[in-house]
């Protein structure tokens, strides 16, 4: 089965300043997939590209076997993104602003389908509150509703729990865990929530300074390193940005 991102070598220079190097990824239908890494790795440029908003510099992208730039409007269809850093119109109602994007995304049945995704994340009880009186756990609850409108194939998801009390950002990965085994939706996943990446996460890429520095399962990644945790692990990347494990597989 063809993946449903497959990435291989992107580079992306910015004004000689560089963002990615040699990046090699790829997500599959019915598995969450993390790309780590500190602020400044490069993850945030990597999805823009998948979204088919940046171009790279050289190396291939392919989203369902497509070039995002080129099919952008028709990718989107079956693809969605949420960040705990991007916010809804503020003026808005919470049901206002899911229905546009039901419009905007084709949704039948859209107010049934609303309804039920405000009432899975637990925030029913706030249609008709005014987006920007919400507060940011709750807006990123209401991004992650509008994400699963169109029912994606692909979901792209930057940091989706970073606004969340511990007890919600639990309900939210079984949400999403459940979600993906009843729907086999391909999930690419950045967090700095390392316990959580070790929970959720069937692989992983560590990257650092654009580089690509380990890949694998979280266990696979962790008996590399000889480590006992991801965190003992993203520590050690960040120190040293040359850091090779014997068995992590290197981009240079």
């Amino acid at each position: 089965m063809e993946p449903l991102i497959q990435a291989d070598k992107l580079r992306k220079d910015y004004d000689g300043a560089l963002a990615l190097e040699n990046l090699s990824v790829s997500v599959s239908a019915g598995e969450i997939v993390g790309l780590l890494g500190p602020n400044g790795a490069g993850k945030t440029t990597a999805l823009h590209i998948f979204l088919g908003l940046l171009s790279p510099t050289s190396g291939q992208a392919r989203v369902f076997g497509k070039d995002p730039l080129i099919h952008r409007a028709q990718l989107a269809k079956e693809i969605n993104f949420s960040s705990a850093y991007t916010q809804l119109p503020s003026n808005l109602k919470v049901l206002e602003n899911m229905a546009i994007f039901a419009k905007l995304y084709h949704v039948s049945d859209a107010k049934k389908r609303i309804l039920s995704l405000l009432e899975l994340f637990e925030i029913g009880h706030l249609r008709d509150r005014v987006t920007g009186a919400l507060s940011s756990g709750e807006k990123t609850r209401l991004n992650l509703a509008k994400c699963l409108l169109n029912n994606p194939r692909l979901l792209l998801l930057d940091e989706p729990t970073a606004s969340l009390d511990p007890e919600m950002a639990d309900t939210v990965r079984g949400i999403l865990k459940k979600i993906q085994k009843e729907t086999r939706v391909g999930i690419l996943y950045t967090s700095h929530n390392m316990p959580e990446v070790e929970e959720i996460c069937n692989r992983i890429y560590f990257i650092h300074e654009g580089r690509l520095i380990a890949e694998g399962t979280p266990q696979e990644v962790l008996k590399s390193f000889e480590s006992r945790t991801l965190d003992q692990v993203f520590i050690k990347i960040v120190r040293s940005g040359d850091l090779v494990s014997r068995k992590s597989k290197v981009a240079r």
